[in-house]
């Protein structure tokens, strides 16, 4: 028996022998404890994270002398020197600056922000907790450079540098390194399905081209999301916050918003996490009734009148042409009356989303690390489109598997969507009334009694009147049984001809690796890597042309990199970057997309970059297989097997059925490519009565856009005032829009007499095509930066941006480039991390220019406007909380960012986090 106590003690006393503890407290320059702040062993993975009140305990299987690296966001790095067994270390962080952080996406690999070699804006800790905004992906709007565009209050679209539209396919959004993108959408839904906020390390935003390194959707910038590592972050953390939106249209509604994270280090080897978020809301109502049709329309006075949040009025006739030409039948356009968007939806607005991840090391003091993270996310929310879309109980889920370590990531991924009970806003309005009366016995009572009322003396308005109240009869009021029986159908049946249902199961796999050969060599930093994605579409025929089953496709890149570092001199640092990327799409041929950049590090304090890059987007699902019947147009994708997959028929008017056209004929989409005219002209042939006006439209199959682009930036410090300026021009070459068609159900363009015919009889379809313009596209800019502290430890910081475009639209009246950004936006903050012991505020203001906004679902000027944002926040460390209440939108100037949507209101919340690192 003693013997075995003897031994047990042997190996007691070597496994105490072996470990070394180290324990001490982390505070700023003020005193103030700095809690999650790392600690870290230099040159292994092993380290600790300071709790809410600063303090760490390192335990380390290695015996003294070694040296320990302690950091934390905003503050500059400290090494220690650990020579005894245990000991105390104490460390006082002095404050950075905001370029002294470091930032992994501009060049894949981890440097300053200061000598990055393109622009990067940085979004982390300390600016999620400081924001003013009720979240921190509605904070991103402070960033310099960047905006964001409203949809809904769960939706929100981020853009920069131009061209801008709710489906902004030209800007990425990477979560962990997983496109965040829909796949029947083909971008990003916001937030909707992200992140949770107690779960965000750090965002960081690439303006601009950047497809060298990250392929042919990071054509307008990418947003990069990441997450906390629960080796390194661990423990139980949450928030709540309630409050209200307040709008005018919608009135005071409760807001809720809730989130936790749970992490534990179970051994150096094994660690997880799970996240959970909830919020719930009331939508911003969309209430417009301007008239698309009219500028001033109203129902009173246009008879065609189609209001913007009105549905159902965009069926619309010309009587005299349904009458066979009858000269008592005026010849004007005639619109069924719709109903009021408020009245198609309950404007519920909720995100259900939760995630976890599985994190083994397997091999102590090295970096490699392999991982499961599994996403899910289900919500509600409005989606400005072609139309407007009720997305309710959509679902997102996102699988991942990766190794890694220092040197190399290799990561694959599988993203699918289910569509859950959306529905098109507008064809609920449509099919609503052609549930009560359908089209042809609207129009013909409405005929009818105007002939009746004309013949019996009454005047032109009146027996207008008297025609609609007729074909009015039996209409299903809102709140009537019989009007909710109807919707309920509608928003169950996916056939656009009789319901509005949206449905989708599509999906995407995505593979993708780097190394990174520094290690190997001294020379360059040198880095390879590539990307392969096949997506799997399947709509059911209701957003694609897939009623035969699922369409499959797929694409892949290869790219590499080379980052060399020269000395010039003592006080001069020269940083040269050369990249280039193939990417290859199996519809289109291959494109190289180079970049190059330098940047010039002058005594520490001034670095002055440029680069120039190539850049190229393939076109998205949604250009390629749409078959979309939008009310307003049928949406065609322009893959070449696409055009004859849709298919329908339609009906021939009694004067072309005079000409000998049957009463009904079968048209494809190919027709809007092969045989069509350009809108513009239709519009002059309406007004002139000329043949002559009608122009050939036939638009082209669309391929690739380009971009090449130039840039110029400055980043300094003039002792505590931080300069950050960058200045860009982009070149486009077969730029990608829509263009609106109109094909003649008869005769062929040109022919100068039986397709004339079928546009002057109303036989004809308008399309929306997908195609490229080669016209001049080009956008130029730029952005200044500049913040400080002043009045003793107060943060002052601002931000102005100057974003045109140069094209010439009056040389090309039928092509849209959606710019959709404002030439002038001006952006400021203020505040105090610690204005007094444990409190601290900030407040932001924004300022946006006046800009045209252009659509399909609609286009208008969206008014400057001018919006403050304010929070004061309390910590109470030995709750391990900090409480915080804030405003949003304080002035309460109800705004909007688009055309269409509804106004931004205000909201105002409190809420309470609690060990959130």
């Amino acid at each position: 028996m003693k013997t075995i106590f003897k031994i047990m003690m042997l190996f007691c006393c070597a496994f105490t022998f072996a470990q070394t503890t180290v324990k001490g407290k982390v505070v700023d320059n003020n005193g103030i404890p700095l809690a999650g702040a790392n600690i870290l062993v230099v040159g292994t993975t092993t380290g600790a994270i300071t709790d809410f009140d600063g303090n760490y305990t390192l335990v380390v299987n290695q015996d003294p002398p070694f040296s320990i690296q302690i950091s934390s966001v905003g503050f500059d790095t400290v090494t220690k020197e650990v020579t005894t067994n245990p000991q105390t270390i104490d460390v006082t962080m002095i404050e950075g600056t905001s370029l002294d952080e470091v930032v992994i996406s501009a060049s894949r690999t981890p440097e300053r922000i200061f000598e990055s070699p393109v622009t990067v804006e940085r979004f982390g800790l300390k600016e999620i907790k400081n924001t003013a905004s009720a979240d921190f992906y509605g904070g991103l709007e402070d960033l310099k450079g960047v905006d964001v565009n409203t949809n809904s209050l769960t939706f929100k679209s981020i853009n920069t540098r131009g061209f801008a539209t709710f489906a902004n396919t030209r800007f990425m959004q990477l979560v962990d390194g997983m496109d965040n993108s829909t796949p029947a959408l083909n971008f990003p839904i916001g937030n909707l399905v992200g992140m949770t906020e107690t779960d965000v390390l750090s965002v960081e935003l690439l303006p601009g081209a950047s497809s060298a390194l990250y392929g042919a959707n990071a054509f307008n910038g990418i947003l990069f999301m990441r997450s906390k590592n629960p080796f390194d972050h661990q423990g139980i953390s949450g928030y709540i916050k309630k409050g209200i939106t307040s709008q005018e249209s919608a009135g005071d509604n409760d807001y809720t918003d809730l989130g936790f994270r749970a992490a534990y280090k179970f051994s150096d080897k094994f660690a997880a996490k799970i996240n959970f978020g909830y919020l719930k809301g009331t939508d911003w109502a969309a209430t417009s009734e301007v008239d698309n049709d009219m500028v001033g329309g109203t129902r009173a006075n246009n008879l065609n009148y189609n209001g913007i949040n009105v549905y159902g009025d965009e069926v619309s006739a010309n009587i005299r042409g349904l009458a066979g030409g009858a000269g008592i039948v005026p010849d004007v356009s005639v619109s069924r009356t719709g109903y009021n968007e408020r009245d198609l939806t309950n404007y519920n607005a909720e995100s259900i989303k939760a995630d976890w991840g599985l994190y083994y090391r397997p091999i102590e003091g090295n970096s490699l690390e392999l991982s499961y993270v599994g996403k899910v996310g289900t919500g509600s929310t409005i989606y400005q489109g072609t139309n407007r879309y009720n997305i309710n109980g959509f679902f997102q889920e996102q699988h991942k598997l990766e190794v890694r370590n220092d040197n190399f990531f290799l990561r694959g991924y599988v993203v699918a969507d289910k569509a859950g009970d959306s529905y098109d806003m507008v064809f609920t309005g449509i099919n609503i009334n052609r549930a009560w009366k359908s089209d042809e016995q609207w129009f013909g009572e409405y005929i009818n009694t105007y002939v009746a009322q004309t013949l019996g003396g009454a005047t032109d308005a009146q027996a207008h009147a008297a025609a609609r109240a007729q074909a009015e009869s039996g209409r299903f009021e809102p709140g009537s049984p019989e009007f909710q029986a109807a919707f309920e159908r509608s928003i169950d049946d996916p056939d656009l001809t009789t319901g509005s249902k949206f449905q989708d199961a599509s999906k995407y796999y995505h593979a993708d690796g780097n190394y990174n050969f520094s290690h190997l060599t001294d020379f360059a930093n040198i880095q390879v890597g590539g990307s392969f994605r096949r997506y799997s579409l399947n709509s059911g025929g209701t957003i694609y042309t897939d009623t035969d089953g699922p369409i499959n496709y797929s694409e892949f890149g290869i790219y590499t990199q080379i980052q060399k570092e020269f000395d010039l001199n003592e006080t001069m640092e020269l940083k040269l970057t050369g990249s280039v990327r193939y990417d290859k799409s199996e519809f289109f041929d291959g494109f190289f997309s180079p970049r190059l950049s330098a940047g010039l590090t002058v005594n520490q304090n001034h670095n002055i970059r440029a680069s120039v890059q190539t850049g190229f987007r393939n076109p998205t699902t949604q250009d390629l297989f749409i078959g979309l019947d939008a009310g307003r147009a049928i949406l065609v994708g322009a893959a070449p097997d696409n055009l004859e997959r849709y298919v329908r028929d339609y009906s021939i008017s009694a004067a072309g059925q005079a000409l000998g056209i049957p009463a009904s004929v079968t048209q494809t989409g190919a027709a809007a490519y092969n045989n069509s005219y350009t809108l513009s002209s239709v519009l002059a042939l309406q007004e002139s009565g000329n043949p002559a006006a009608l122009e050939i439209g036939n638009p082209s199959l669309v391929e690739p856009e380009q971009v090449i682009s130039f840039e110029a930036g400055y980043r300094g410090k003039f002792d505590k005032l931080i300069v950050d300026f960058s200045a860009y021009y982009n070149k486009y070459k077969d730029f990608i829009s829509q263009e609106v068609v109109i094909s003649p159900l008869y005769g062929t363009v040109g022919d100068g007499s039986l397709s004339v015919a079928a546009i002057a009889n109303g036989d004809s379809q308008a399309y929306s095509t997908y195609t490229n313009s080669d016209a001049d596209v080009n956008s130029y800019g730029a952005s200044l930066g500049l913040s400080t502290k002043v009045f003793n430890g107060f943060d002052l910081g601002g931000s102005y941006t100057f974003t045109k475009q140069d094209f010439d639209q009056a040389a090309n009246p039928d092509f849209m480039t959606n710019f959709n950004t404002p030439e002038h936006k001006f952006k400021a903050t203020f505040g105090h991390t610690d204005l007094f012991k444990n409190f601290g505020f900030n407040i932001a203001y924004r300022f946006s220019d006046d800009y045209f906004w252009e659509a399909t679902f609609g286009e208008g000027v969206v008014p400057e406007f001018h919006v403050l944002d304010a929070q004061i926040n309390y910590r109470v460390p030995s709750l391990k909380s900090s409480f915080k209440a804030g405003a949003t939108n304080l002035t309460g100037d109800e705004y909007f960012t688009a055309f269409g949507t509804g106004f931004i209101g205000s909201m105002y919340y409190v809420s309470w986090t609690i060990n959130n690192l």
